[in-house]
Order: structure tokens, then sequence, then C-alpha cells
């Protein structure tokens, strides 16, 4: 049964269905904004741009300030909008949907001011005793958002504070499966006297998300698949627009044998089944050398038997439902794949068969290699696949081989070697002794190699990436200097003096400063 699914309707804007995944019960109807709405949309918000360009950083940063707070208030109708909608573990939907937005909210009213204010550059060389040259960050215009399932709530949030702070206005679109979690955001910044227009948050589905981008934004900041990130970029590229892909990962763990084996199990569980395992740094692929994979292995297992599913348990549960009836289908599909080419399944690797909804039971699976399409592609599921290896060298070898690279982790107690591992693996970002959380850093740029997307988001680039940087240069003396036509031999040879004179005859050092 599916969580959402066409209905008839009786005008243009396509109608769904949309269903529990913890019980599989109707919980609703979603009406699809369709491109006319769309339109409407982005038209309402070229306007509203234009009057929220002009406000003090000091106004815009009051408007967050009051959105944090909303966010506390608000912090148990949230929690519970996003576990109705995903079925996700009540502690998942506090730590990312209202602990990580509020620490976002808060790091961005204090910094914003900061990132964005107009810069003294200081220009090269013999320019240098001429001209003087300012950075202002402009606003882009109107920012497109386009965001998943997984985190709702948060990642439309956290890229509206941005954009927002930056001067920007949004037409943003939350996934069709979990809709009313992402409009929340533009009932809690309109709550906080954001002006109308500035933030819309539309339901809809893939159809509404193509005539956002197709719309005339000036930017579009998108967060999916690798095949719907393809089309984004390739729209984007035609009409000469900047856009920011976040496209999921593949995400490798790499365990060495002087690590922390009680805190590296650890980290592999909450690493691969935090949000039901539907974190795009999600650990996949667990790397562990020789000398320590049995002791590994046996304490996975026995930490993974006190692991609690179900909503019964409440704040208790530890892994929550499958959000997506489509996921669970690639999750089923990648561990009977890995089970007929010889991989053991050790723990789990089932429905759970006590719960209704879409329980897939926390799994653990052995003797995998590159290739089993769990290994290869996202699983986005609560599963382990721990691969023995050799040597360090193998296991980072092995994590490099990816068409993904979003983050990964190492785990030893060199704290040099882990930086050097760290460094070496071809990935976005990549954390030691825990599992991925620079996306839960708000002061680091967060983005993905290869498949794993273009662009980076979050910290002072990712802010100033909602502006266009324009450099000012100023002539020093008024303009009272200048020099131009008629041009002649003389003044080319001239020019030619000054080349020898700067660069062959004097310290090439003295020039570059």
């Amino acid at each position: 049964m599916s969580i959402y699914e066409a209905i008839e309707s009786t005008d243009s804007r396509r109608r769904l269905q949309l269903r529990s995944p913890v019980t599989l019960e109707p919980t609703g109807e979603l009406v699809c904004a369709n491109a006319e709405d769309v339109a409407a949309a982005i038209a309402k918000a070229r306007e509203a741009q234009k009057a929220w360009a002009r406000t003090s950083m000091k106004e815009r940063r009051e408007v967050l300030e009051r959105a944090l707070k909303i966010v506390i208030e608000r912090q148990d109708d949230i929690i519970d909008t996003v576990v109705q909608e995903t079925g996700k573990a009540r502690t998942d939907a506090m730590s990312m949907e209202v602990f990580s937005v509020a620490d976002q909210l808060c790091y961005y009213a204090k910094n914003a001011e900061k990132f964005l204010k107009p810069r003294k550059r200081k220009v090269h060389g013999l320019l240098g005793l001429m001209k003087q040259l300012r950075i202002v960050y402009k606003p882009l215009g109107v920012v497109g958002l386009i965001t998943p399932w997984n985190g709702p709530f948060v990642l439309v949030m956290n890229q509206a504070a941005q954009a927002i702070m930056a001067g920007n206005a949004i037409v943003a679109k939350g996934s069709e499966v979990t809709p009313y979690s992402a409009k929340l955001a533009e009932d809690i910044f309109r709550q906080a006297g954001l002006p109308e227009g500035v933030l819309q948050v539309l339901l809809g589905d893939g159809e509404t998300g193509a005539a956002i981008v197709e719309g005339g934004v000036d930017k579009v900041s998108f967060t999916g698949s690798v095949a719907t990130g393809r089309k984004v970029a390739e729209s984007c590229a035609r009409q000469l627009i900047p856009c920011t892909l976040e496209l999921g990962g593949n995400d490798a763990m790499i365990v060495c044998a002087d690590a922390d084996l009680d805190r590296a199990t650890d980290g592999a569980w909450v690493g691969s089944c935090m949000n039901t395992g539907h974190y795009c740094c999600g650990t996949e692929r667990i790397y562990v050398v020789k000398e320590v994979y049995d002791e590994f292995v046996r304490l996975v297992l026995e930490k993974g038997k006190a692991l609690r599913q179900g909503s019964s348990h409440g704040w208790d549960e530890d892994i929550g439902a499958v959000f997506w009836d489509r996921q669970m289908t690639i999750i089923e599909a990648h561990v009977e794949d890995a089970r007929a080419k010889g991989a053991k399944i050790l723990m789990g690797g089932r429905r759970n068969p006590d719960l209704p909804g879409l329980y897939y039971e926390p799994t653990v699976i052995t003797d995998v290699d590159n290739s089993m399409d769990i290994m290869v592609l996202e699983t986005f599921g609560p599963v382990l696949c721990i691969q023995k290896v050799h040597s360090e060298e193998e296991a980072l070898r092995l994590a490099n081989d990816s068409e993904f690279g979003l983050n990964g982790n190492v785990w030893t107690q060199d704290k040099d070697k882990g930086y050097a591992l760290a460094a070496a693996i071809d990935t976005g970002s990549c954390s030691v002794n825990d599992m991925a959380v620079s996306y839960g850093i708000p002061a680091a740029p967060f983005g993905g190699k290869k498949n794993s997307g273009l662009g980076q988001v979050n910290g002072k680039k990712g802010l100033r990436g909602y502006c266009h940087e324009m450099p000012i240069v100023i002539d020093r003396f008024g303009g009272k200097l200048q020099s131009g036509y008629p041009y002649s031999a003389a003044s080319a040879e001239g020019m030619k003096k000054l080349m020898n004179f700067l660069w062959v005859k004097t310290p090439i050092g003295k020039w570059m400063s």
C-alpha cells in the first residue's frame, strides 16, 4: 500500500491521498499546486523581495530570533507533525527537527551581519597605489528551494534562514510524502513577523517542483536524488542561474586496529540507523581491519539486541518506521541482492513481523563486497554492512571506490592518523571518532563530491552563496589621474619598460603583496 496515491480531481490541481507509515491508515488529502499557482507565488515573492532587501540586518536578525523562540515554544507541535508524516523515532525528530533548527537559527542570527558586511580588499601590486576595492554582498532575488522527506522541517528552515538573512525571498516545496512538516516553516516565520510573500511553502509533487525550477527564480537549492538533481542542474544551466545540489551518498566508516571499539560500535549503530537510516550522511559501508573485526562484529550484535522499534515505545523508541513505501522496496531489494550473492544476514534482514506499518528490522550484514548493490548504491535504511579488510590502506581504497562522496567517518585513538585518513577520503566532509556530524555544525560548509552533489551550503560560504559578491573599484584620486586615448608607440614602450621594472628587474615578492 502506497504512502500516497493519486485520487480523482475536479480541477487542474492534482490530488493525493496520504497515509501514515506507522499504521498505513489515511491521514488526509494533499492538493498539489499547479503551474499557475507556482507562477503566482514567484510573482508575489518577486514583489515582496524588493522591500525585504531594503530591511536592515537588525530587522532580519530579529525575525530569526523570534522564530527561534517560536520553535522552542512549538516543539511538541513540530515533533507530532513530523512523526505523524514520517514515523521516525521521537528522539530523532527532537534532535534533527527541533534542536538542529534552533541551533542554526541562533547561529545565523548572530553571524549573518558579520559574514555579509561590505568588505575592504587590498588591491594587488601597482594598482593598489591608485585603486580601492570594496566587496558588497547583494541578494540574488527569488530562491527556489526544493527539499526531501527525510528532514522535512529542518531542511526548509535551515536554507530559508540563510536566504532570508541574505535579503532574498523564497518559494519552497517540501516532499509530497511530508508536506505539512515543510509547511510549518512558513507558519513559524510568518508568526515571527516575516512579511507575507518572503517565504512561501507550496504543497505539491514533482510537477510542482519542476514548475519552480523552470519558473524564473534566481537560484535553486535542491536536496534529493541524483536523477532529479541532474534534471535540476540541466535546467539551471540552460537558464544560466546558479544551483546547489545535495544528492545523497554511500558513506564509508573506517575502523582502525587501535579504535575504541565500544565507541566505534555505538557510532556504527547510530550512524547507520539514526532517522531509520534515512540520513544523507548515514553510514552505509563499514570497513574494519582484520585485527579487530571479530570483536567489532560481536559488540555490534550484542548492542543490537537492545534496540527498540515501534511507536508504542514513545520517547524510548530507537528506530522508527521507514518513511516511504518506495524506500522500503529499495531496502528490501538491496538486502535480498546481497543475500543472493553470498552475504550473511546476522541480524534482521526483513520487515518487522510484529508491527503493522513500514517497519524494517535493524539489520547486520557481513561478507559483503562491491559486487552487491548494497555496497555501491544508496540503501537509505537501518542496515549495517560490515566488510573485513587487511589494512587501513585497503579500507581507504574501498572507501574511495564509490560514485558517491558526501561524508564519512574514521575511528582511531591516534588523532593525527585519523585526521590524515579523513583528509584522504574523497568525500565532501568527514568525521573522526564520531558519526557524520558536519551538517549539524552550522559553521561547516556542507556539500558533496562526485555524484553526491554540486556546491556547498551552510556556514559563511553557504550564506554568501545566496548573494552576488559584487566588487566595486574606486579610484583613490577622484579620476584625476586618468590615462587613455590616444594610444601611441611611446605609451606602449613605456608600458614595456614598466613591466620589465616590475617583474624582471625587481624581486617579484615586492609586487605580489
